[in-house]
């Protein structure tokens, strides 16, 4: 949709995170699919994305507190919901939740590679450090886009979880993954 202001949250779209697990004893944990279920923004198109990309902005806050575990696959027993809130709990403890409630995306150069796909660069403030992030834009079709990049955890000062000794650790890179409908 060309032109517009999109105010963009869960009530039109998903922001997923994704963990893998490290180590020795990583049979032990599990990979995570996260969700944020707090978060929003604005999404400003281009009249023409082709030409104009520099009209093109993203702009989104998300509460670092709204973090839940929709799924963990592997291990070896499966995820309970105690597990799932004691996951929780440590993530917002690791986070730094308390002293850093939010974490801001706002593009700095949208690249339109063709009608359906491009690039946004932007800057990710994160636990209280700014660093850039690069994400790939694709298009289903009917005002439906899905981004995806990659956080790595030690860039913003965050200390990746690990237990028994590191013989179970989070892997430093975390999924980031935007489905927005703009319809």
């Amino acid at each position: 949709m060309p032109g517009q202001r999109h105010h963009v949250g869960p009530e039109r779209g998903r922001l997923i995170l994704s963990t893998a697990r490290h180590g020795l004893a990583s049979t032990m944990g599990h990979d995570l699919t996260i969700e944020v279920t707090r978060w929003s923004g604005e999404v400003v198109t281009a009249d023409d994305p082709a030409e104009s990309s520099a009209d093109i902005t993203v702009d989104i806050t998300v509460d670092m507190d709204s973090l839940r575990i929709v799924e963990g696959t592997g291990g070896a027993m499966p995820l309970t919901d105690r597990d799932r809130r004691e996951i929780e709990k440590t993530a917002r403890r690791l986070l730094g939740v308390d002293r850093h409630p939010q974490a801001r995306f706002v593009s700095g150069r949208v690249e339109v590679t063709s009608p359906d796909a491009g690039v946004v660069e932007g800057t990710l403030t994160l636990h209280g450090m700014s660093h850039p992030l690069r994400l790939e834009v694709s298009g289903s079709g009917e005002g439906r886009y899905r981004a995806t990049g990659t956080v790595v955890q030690s860039e913003y000062g965050i200390k990746p979880y690990s237990a028994f000794f590191g013989a179970l650790r989070l892997a430093d890179p975390v999924g980031v993954e935007a489905e927005l409908d703009l319809s």
